[in-house]
């Protein structure tokens, strides 16, 4: 059956956004409105005609609003094939009226518990009766057409008025999907509730995550992939994907990839002093702090700006007209924020390709979370590597202790670092990035990557020596063996942080004993892969 002409429609939504125009539109096509509690309420006061859903049932509302809709003459009404004998004949006998049109939307689960709702309220927004309208409704998707989302009222109404009241099989096959993924998201927000946060349980039996598809991108990490933006349903921490983009063409997957890294990198220093964060595919390749953000912008381009051409920018203050102007020497991709004066926007308007992503508040980089990887056959999941370091936490091991500028570069290079895949050695001084070594298959190879990468940008700026010299060095995990440490030496660095617990610390710890190096262990480390 393609055509169904609509002449009964069931509404009962929590969100009103649009539901009077939506009434009214049905009203005019002569569909006979039948409603439940504050929609119904809603529908009169905006002086439309409504029947109870008690009229139709027989039965009043009860037990708070939970009894309503499960009654036979809603779901025999929904579920009935219209064109078997059996079914029509049943519905002839228990005087059960057909149901064309279901809009629904569910209780704010989610939203509930976002707002941080006590228990008891949490469990009275969990929907019973509308699930079970929507499955009812999809399920006989051939007879009946289910709407869940007010985005898909202006469609509906655009299929009534253009068949003549009646909704196509195509049209009620692309809602049935809709109302199954809905129904889905909402059931795994419930079921991820009752296991992360009433139970208590870190990997539960069974995982399920909603997610709301916002966009597909041109293409994902090659242009042979096909690639979409999602995003949890309801409920989730703001990130890189709730940014607001002000300018520039629409982002690629590896834009977004990118941009994600800077923003996690940068949002470790949002209670800093100015801080930029330049990134090159998910790496960082020139991190600094200053007292203004043009000279943070200066120190970080300055420690590799071979790679820094086509990077993503972020920074944890307002982008200022000066900056935007320094930034704009080069070709850069995305540019991250938490905002930027009318100064720094208007800059950036010159560059029509350059993406301004916004963020407002920079994200906790101390909150929880969980990370998924796909795997051949499976996914692979963990907590969030938010383990932090502070002074506190240090154990010195070598006979000579750091000083405090020492000390403040060891655990600005240690925080950079924890960002920079593995393996990862990174050096700094006076808070920025002198070198860094990354993704290599041993430690030894970073280090001396990162010293060349250091040398080369002095040769470039005109410097006497690279900034390696009197610099700290971290490295992500500990040194297995002394070449790496030695390495280190050999490009200046006066100072060393590492997690230790090699079988080898006491050679790494003499070596940097004779070499006169100053070195303390955090007792963590940041393996990034």
């Amino acid at each position: 059956m393609d055509q169904v002409k609509v002449t009964r429609a069931l509404l009962s939504v929590s969100d009103k956004t649009g539901l009077v125009e939506l009434g009214r539109a049905l009203a005019a096509q002569g569909v006979d409105l039948v409603s439940t509690g504050g929609t119904a309420k809603a529908l009169r006061d905006a002086g439309l005609d409504v029947r109870d859903i008690s009229d139709l049932t027989g039965f009043p509302e009860m037990m708070d609003g939970r009894v309503k809709t499960l009654h036979p003459k809603v779901h025999g009404g929904l579920l009935a094939v219209r064109d078997n004998p059996e079914h029509v004949a049943s519905m002839e006998e228990h005087e059960i009226g057909a149901i064309d049109l279901v809009v629904v939307n569910l209780y704010p689960f989610a939203e509930t518990v976002a707002k941080g709702a006590e228990r008891d309220e949490i469990i009275e927004n969990i929907d019973i009766g509308g699930p079970s309208m929507v499955r009812s409704a999809a399920k006989n998707h051939a007879h009946v057409a289910i709407v869940t989302d007010p985005a898909d009222y202006a469609e509906l109404i655009g299929e009534l008025e253009a068949n003549g009241g009646a909704t196509s099989l195509a049209f009620r096959k692309r809602l049935a999907a809709k109302a199954y993924a809905a129904t889905a998201a909402y059931d795994s927000a419930i079921a991820g509730w009752f296991a992360h946060v009433d139970q208590g349980e870190r990997f539960p039996n069974s995982v399920a995550i909603p997610m709301v598809k916002q966009a597909e991108l041109r293409y994902g990490e090659n242009p042979h992939q096909i690639a979409a933006l999602y995003t949890q349903a309801a409920g989730g921490v703001n990130g890189i994907a709730q940014a607001r983009q002000i300018q520039g063409k629409e982002l690629s997957y590896n834009n977004y990839n990118d941009a994600d890294a800077a923003l996690e990198l940068v949002s470790e220093f949002r209670d800093g002093p100015p801080t930029v964060v330049i990134v090159k595919h998910a790496n960082p390749c020139g991190v600094a702090s200053a007292d203004t953000l043009i000279d943070a912008y200066r120190h970080a381009f300055a420690c590799d700006t071979v790679s820094a051409f086509g990077g993503i920018i972020a920074v944890n203050r307002p982008l200022d007209g000066p900056t935007a102007e320094a930034i704009s020497g080069i070709f850069t991709e995305v540019v991250v924020a938490p905002d930027a004066d009318e100064a720094a926007r208007a800059v950036f308007a010159r560059k029509k390709n350059l993406r301004l992503l916004l963020t407002g508040d920079l994200p906790d980089p101390a909150r929880r979370g969980r990370v998924m990887k796909s795997i051949a056959g499976g996914f692979l999941i963990q907590s969030r590597d938010n383990g932090m370091i502070g002074r506190d936490d240090l154990k010195v091991v070598t006979d000579r202790a750091p000083s405090e500028q020492e000390l403040a570069d060891c655990l600005f290079a240690w925080t950079v670092a924890k960002h920079v895949k593995s393996n990862a050695i990174v050096y700094a001084k006076g808070g920025a990035t002198a070198g860094i070594g990354a993704g290599q298959m041993n430690r030894l190879e970073s280090a001396r990557i990162a010293a060349w990468k250091a040398k080369d940008a002095a040769e470039k700026a005109g410097w006497a020596e690279p900034r390696t010299i009197g610099s700290a060095v971290a490295s992500d995990a500990f040194f297995p063996f002394a070449d790496g440490l030695m390495a280190a030496v050999e490009a200046g660095a006066t100072a060393v942080i590492q997690p230790g617990g090699s079988i080898r610390d006491d050679e790494v710890i003499a070596a940097a004993n004779e070499a006169g190096l100053a070195m303390v262990f955090t007792g963590m480390r940041h393996f990034r892969h």
